[in-house]
């Protein structure tokens, strides 16, 4: 959020000075809730723990000690646990049944006013009316996300003209280098098949 409007205010034409008052809120040390703690959760863990973050995660699954022990992270059983201790929370989970609309009025409520929504895995993971009502109203700080639903957003939607928001085109793995990685990863998968050999990349429906 401080990122996006200080890029606007420093190239701004009626910019004459920058206020030293404007603050943003500190990132290391600060309290990480991670939701989904597959592959793509661990990584952020890595990368959060050098900030010092504190990291908490809840999952269908606990992860071995030792990969806890390895970024640092402590497993909530319970997610209302997650929500009520962290200042940013992260959700990095696959959309399905179990988990559609799995952030709404009453977890919002259960979070810090003063906590982040980061919203990395599918839009329809959040009750997006909840979201509104709850960042209109101070519920919580701010969110970001990558995702939405629809994708875009029409553009009249109320999460358009919040200010403690921030959202982007579901750019999580947009660049040249992660793009060309998966399609490297379907052509091993598509030629192993074709050759009889064992999917790299095998998916078993749960």
């Amino acid at each position: 959020m401080y990122l996006h409007a200080g890029c606007q205010i420093a190239v701004c034409p009626d910019t004459k000075y920058f206020a030293v008052d404007w603050l943003g809120v500190e990132v290391t040390r600060a309290t990480l809730g991670i939701i989904g703690m597959g592959s793509i959760g661990y990584k952020v863990a890595q990368r959060a723990r050098a900030f010092n973050m504190r990291i908490l995660y809840h999952n269908r699954n606990r992860r071995k000690k030792e990969e806890e022990e390895a970024v640092g992270a402590n497993y909530c059983a319970k997610m209302e646990e997650l929500l009520q201790q962290s200042d940013f929370v992260m959700l990095v989970v696959n959309l399905t049944p179990a988990t559609h609309k799995l952030i709404g009025k009453k977890e919002l409520g259960l979070m810090k006013p003063t906590a982040t929504l980061i919203n990395i895995s599918r839009g329809a993971v959040i009750d997006q009316d909840a979201l509104v009502e709850a960042l209109q109203n101070k519920v919580i700080r701010a969110a970001a996300l990558d995702v939405t639903y629809p994708e875009p957003l029409p553009r009249d939607h109320p999460l358009l003209t919040l200010n403690n928001v921030i959202i982007t085109p579901h750019i999580g793995t947009a660049t040249v280098q992660a793009i060309r990685m998966m399609a490297e990863e379907a052509i091993a998968n598509m030629l192993a098949v074709l050759n009889g050999q064992p999917i790299p990349s095998e998916v078993f429906p749960k």
